[in-house]
């Protein structure tokens, strides 16, 4: 008989036991008392469920604690994993296992109080465990969602596919618009899960918050940071394979960054070509091998930034530069063709440089100039093909 008069104390008293810790939480815990107040009635819940497992499992010997515990977190809602950490978790598990055991002998016959605080402490250790397993549950859950949507947004930005889901899927990654650094390389060969998974966490720890894209050797890291790019570059530069690394270029905005993700991957593509590429190099450093694989999006701006600017710079910057081209980068031919001194060449060379920042006189940007004209004169050619 005393021990189901300590039962029925307990059940008659689930209330108050709950009341009086969460006024032990508002009082002890500043993180509680800021709290939304739905999340202090969930909390309430929990709290309440808690102690009405502990005293179904107490009267049932035979049960194991673990499944009665396991049972206050499952009927939580999700959302309360969100907001407040493991460790607040277990904050309140200690306070209500506290002020039960506080209140044990008024609740317990005489006789039960030693049987009754032992069954707290077994209790409360197994509550505990099941507080750890269901955060690593929904961590875990968390992470493979995580990971499905970071894969989403990386396809999207290679794809150049900026659709109107595209930013709550960036967003929920910690995404948003501000200055953002692109990069892609490779990786040392093909990667199985685990080795997948630490070069990722290399990778965030190198720089928090990035996105990364692993695909068969294909590796693309998008980083969202007000750091200096250079110096994230450098921390990042020994994550990749041997092989080229390119930089996608300046992006605020997901359609930036997507334009700077297909430039990054095109330009590591496109790398070998040009034998002494530094790396990482500059996806715009290599319009012209980009044009060579067939990057259209290249071709249009290696025309615009350079063959274009230097026509809109007049007509003499122009026809000097095609003639300085034309006759083998040499200034005394071209002040011949052009009927002018080697002086006025020189100088309008130093006009264009300045206008479009590639210096005709040097073998690397007379490179990209000469495909620039090339391009822009088929495109004024405007003929049919054959």
């Amino acid at each position: 008989m005393t021990r189901r008069e300590t039962l029925r104390r307990l059940r008659s008293g689930t209330g108050q036991l709950a009341t009086q810790a969460l006024g032990r939480l508002e009082q002890d815990f500043g993180w509680f008392r800021d709290l939304p107040a739905q999340e202090r009635s969930w909390i309430s819940s929990v709290a309440q469920a808690g102690i009405s497992a502990f005293v179904t499992w107490y009267s049932h010997e035979e049960q194991i604690p673990h499944r009665g515990s396991m049972e206050v977190f499952a009927s939580a809602p999700p959302d309360l994993m969100r907001a407040i950490s493991l460790q607040q978790a277990l904050a309140i598990i200690r306070t209500v296992v506290t002020v039960v055991e506080e209140n044990s002998d008024e609740y317990a016959s005489p006789g039960t109080e030693r049987d009754l605080r032992e069954g707290i402490l077994r209790y409360s250790r197994e509550i505990g465990f099941s507080a750890a397993e269901v955060y690593a549950r929904a961590a875990e859950s968390r992470g493979a969602w995580d990971a499905r949507v970071e894969a989403l947004v990386i396809d999207s930005l290679l794809r150049g596919e900026v659709d109107d889901e595209l930013p709550s899927r960036a967003a929920s990654l910690g995404w948003k618009p501000g200055p953002t650094l692109v990069l892609a390389g490779y990786t040392n060969g093909p990667l199985g899960e685990v080795q997948s998974a630490e070069l990722r966490r290399s990778i965030r720890r190198a720089i928090a918050g990035a996105m990364v894209g692993i695909h068969d050797e294909s590796l693309v890291i998008v980083a969202r940071t007000d750091e200096d790019h250079a110096t994230v570059t450098a921390r990042l530069l020994d994550l990749f394979g041997d092989g080229p690394v390119a930089d996608g270029g300046a992006a605020v905005t997901l359609a930036e960054v997507a334009r700077a993700t297909r430039a990054a991957m095109s330009a590591v593509v496109a790398a070998p070509a040009w034998a002494s590429a530094p790396r990482p190099v500059h996806a715009d450093d290599l319009l012209p091998e980009r044009v060579l694989i067939g990057d259209l999006v290249a071709r249009d701006r290696l025309i615009d930034s350079a063959y274009e600017s230097v026509r809109r710079a007049g007509d003499s910057l122009h026809l000097t530069v095609a003639t300085f081209l034309d006759q083998g980068a040499s200034l005394e031919a071209t002040a011949s063709a052009l009927f002018v001194h080697p002086n006025t060449v020189r100088y309008r060379l130093r006009k264009v440089a300045e206008v479009t920042g590639w210096d005709v006189t040097q073998i690397r940007d007379a490179h990209v100039l000469t495909t620039a004209f090339a391009l822009g004169r088929l495109r004024d050619a405007d003929r049919p093909s054959l």
